[in-house]
């Protein structure tokens, strides 16, 4: 195992400080901000690459490997459905940008709902962007030793510490950069595990995969119908996502936005199998992991790297999509100084609650059910709609959200069983609700 520790922190040290170099220096706000090189904006493929790596993050690979430990092939489709949200964002930005001429999603929820919208709506991305920060870097510690331990404190300390080095270095620049590396790296190393999993050592077919779920409410589709609905808001809180839909000319963003969804979904069904092939062997815990032990020490370094690379790049997307927030979007001041500060302040900030208890974690996570209220906003921008509307379908998605959080939400309205029954009517009724929310100021007006 120290030998294992030993390869698991070189891993972490070498990648980090390769990055470091190989990341372009930001000169001046429009390199840091907005990704401009040598005058030219991020490509059809560099920006698909960026989009899919930043949102296939660490803790997306953990679940969808479970999921399909649980739910076999279903599992894994329906974790992938989340992907449906870039191709519902793209076509939303790209309308806005081309139809309303909206030069970010800021500038849209001023100019429709005013200033108190952009507090409310900031106040949502700024929770959501710190709880990205400890939640992929818990996975990380977790590969390096159990919760309270000296090693996996380290780690996390360690990993952010030196992803936040590169990326303080050139900001959005930095951050796609590395993207497009830690891309073709994933790509790589998942080729490596599938060739391991389908390979001439096991017996294992993708007849069995394609076999190995039932179709059911019962067995993961509650899970993929709550995924589709969430991913009508979903997309819009995540400024990791959005900040994106703007760099780029609206063509090349949209086709960047569809690549990305079909991708995304694609590399996430992939990552699933891990999960169905330790499903058919009987195997219990957390997927990843396990199948890593029963290949060996090569096979379970590949897949802690595939770990360290995709919580890298969700975990830099955060910092400049926090200092962009700040700087940009607030006002705080559009400088590279504010922004690189303001980088070092979430990273300290998000790594804060790893030292605390778990209880206290779940209380500060806004989770997709919370946001449904984005839905009508995003979905209907170009109607007209008074401010309320903002706030009344924004509080009711929040109401809903700690309906499903306090298990509050009355059996009769659930009509499916099995897990993520709840979470699929509370999507259902809430999105309901926040739609009809949104509509009436606008009815009683006339």
């Amino acid at each position: 195992m120290n030998n294992m520790l030993f390869w698991q922190w070189g891993l972490i040290i070498v990648s980090s400080l390769i990055l470091f170099f190989l990341s372009p220096f930001a000169k001046n706000t429009n390199q840091f901000y907005n990704a401009v090189q040598k005058k030219k904006t991020p490509s059809t493929l560099v920006l698909m690459g960026s989009l899919v790596i930043s949102w296939i993050f660490a803790k997306s690979i953990t679940n969808a490997a479970n999921l399909g430990l649980e739910f076999g092939i279903v599992g894994g489709v329906a974790y992938a459905a989340y992907y449906l949200s870039f191709a519902i964002a793209g076509i939303v930005i790209y309308r806005m940008r081309v139809f309303g001429n909206y030069k970010s999603i800021h500038h849209f929820l001023t100019s429709k709902f005013g200033k108190m919208a952009v507090l409310v709506f900031s106040l949502l991305i700024a929770i959501r962007l710190f709880n990205e920060v400890w939640s992929n870097t818990m996975v990380i510690g977790s590969y390096f030793g159990e919760m309270g331990t000296s090693t996996y404190y380290w780690s996390i300390l360690v990993f952010t510490f030196l992803t936040l080095a590169y990326v303080i270095k050139g900001g959005m620049s930095s951050s796609i950069f590395t993207d497009v590396v830690q891309m073709a790296l994933f790509s790589i190393l998942l080729i490596v595990i599938l060739y391991t999993i389908y390979g001439p050592k096991t017996d294992f077919t993708v007849k069995e995969t394609l076999n190995s779920g039932i179709w059911s409410f019962e067995m993961g589709l509650n899970l993929l119908f709550a995924a589709l609905i969430q991913s009508f808001s979903y997309p819009f809180h995540d400024p990791v996502l959005t900040d994106r839909g703007f760099i780029s000319s609206p063509k090349v963003t949209l086709k960047s936005f569809l690549w990305a969804s079909v991708t995304g979904a694609i590399c996430i069904v992939l990552f699933s199998t891990i999960g169905i092939y330790a499903q058919s062997l009987g195997i219990v815990g957390q997927a990843a992991v396990e199948v890593g032990k029963a290949f060996g020490i090569v096979t379970l370094l590949i897949i802690n790297f595939i770990m360290i690379t995709s919580a890298a790049s969700t975990l830099d997307s955060t910092f400049s999509s926090f200092s962009k927030l700040i700087a940009v979007d607030l006002k705080f001041g559009n400088t590279l100084s504010i922004g690189r500060w303001s980088m070092a302040f979430i990273a300290v900030l998000g790594t804060i609650p790893i030292f605390l208890d778990g209880e206290i974690l779940s209380a500060t996570t806004i989770s997709g059910t919370m946001v449904i209220g984005l839905t009508p906003i995003f979905i209907f921008w170009k109607g007209k709609a008074p401010k309320i509307s903002f706030h009344l379908s924004v509080l009711c998605g929040l109401i809903f959200g700690l309906f499903l959080v306090f298990n509050w939400f009355p059996e009769q309205f659930i009509f499916t069983t099995g897990k993520y029954a709840d979470l699929l009517w509370i999507n259902v009724w809430g999105i309901l609700c926040c739609t009809l929310l949104y509509f009436i100021p606008t009815w009683l007006k006339k």
